[in-house]
């Protein structure tokens, strides 16, 4: 048991705070940036490949499209629907096999980017079917390619709600972070684990609770102001910004 009149606990808190703020933001950080590389080519895939999207019929075969979709919306289906604990624990020989070890904050990477993907990619999956479909007409009849039309109409069409799908990926990320902490995955989880239940410290998991929140709520108004900023007032305005620049794109073979 931890005695909060020692001498040192406060200096040892804030060390003991300071190292597990570090590793969760690290495994954040990473698994974020793991889950947009893929999650987001994965949800305009898995658009794209529906009945009447810009892939439904890759290399000419319509069988094709409807097989890749059907298999993306499985796995999407699936790493959204298995529980993380149960997830984390069946991933431990590919974890050892990419990292080399299941422990620690590094391994807790694997897991934690493995269930965020598929839930980003359905962000990205609603995000996109929101993207007014006159601007697309409007792209095509221009003669943009399929991937200039990704490239220059959905994806900045759809990046404020994409943005916000985002803020809740990371907010989803750091809870499942914290549970990475109770197998030795490091981290604020672990902190409160060590300190605040195996050694009944209640500062500490009070600390540990107030970190997460502040975490949370900076990462949440970060993105509610980026959303802000890239957000699209009505269509005509969408229309006489994105129309031209995609023009030019054709034109110049951009």
């Amino acid at each position: 048991m931890i005695d909060p009149s020692a001498p040192d606990f406060w200096s040892g808190l804030f060390q003991v705070l300071l190292v597990g703020t570090g590793q969760t933001l690290y495994m954040v950080g990473v698994s974020l940036l793991i889950t947009v590389v893929v999650g987001l080519p994965l949800g305009i895939v898995l658009v794209g490949t529906e009945a009447g999207g810009l892939f439904e019929s890759p290399f000419g075969s319509r069988k094709l499209g409807r097989a890749i979709n059907r298999i993306l919306e499985f796995i999407v289906n699936l790493g959204r629907s298995v529980p993380f604990i149960i997830l984390m624990v069946a991933l431990i020989p590919f974890t050892r096999l990419v990292v080399g070890t299941f422990i620690g904050p590094t391994a807790a990477i694997v897991p934690l980017a493995v269930v965020a993907i598929p839930f980003f990619a359905r962000m990205v999956e609603i995000a996109i079917k929101e993207v007014d479909t006159g601007l697309i007409e409007a792209a095509e009849s221009l003669g943009a390619t399929r991937w200039q039309i990704v490239a220059k109409v959905l994806v900045p069409e759809a990046l404020s709600p994409m943005i916000l799908g985002l803020s809740t990926t990371v907010t989803s990320i750091i809870n499942f972070s914290a549970m990475v902490g109770t197998v030795a995955g490091g981290g604020l989880g672990d902190v409160a684990v060590r300190y605040g239940y195996q050694r009944y410290s209640t500062i500490h998991m009070v600390a540990v609770i107030i970190v997460i929140f502040a975490i949370v709520m900076v990462l949440q108004g970060l993105a509610t102001l980026l959303a802000r900023r890239f957000a699209h007032k009505s269509r005509p305005a969408r229309a006489e910004k994105v129309l031209p620049a995609l023009r030019d794109g054709v034109l110049t073979g951009a």
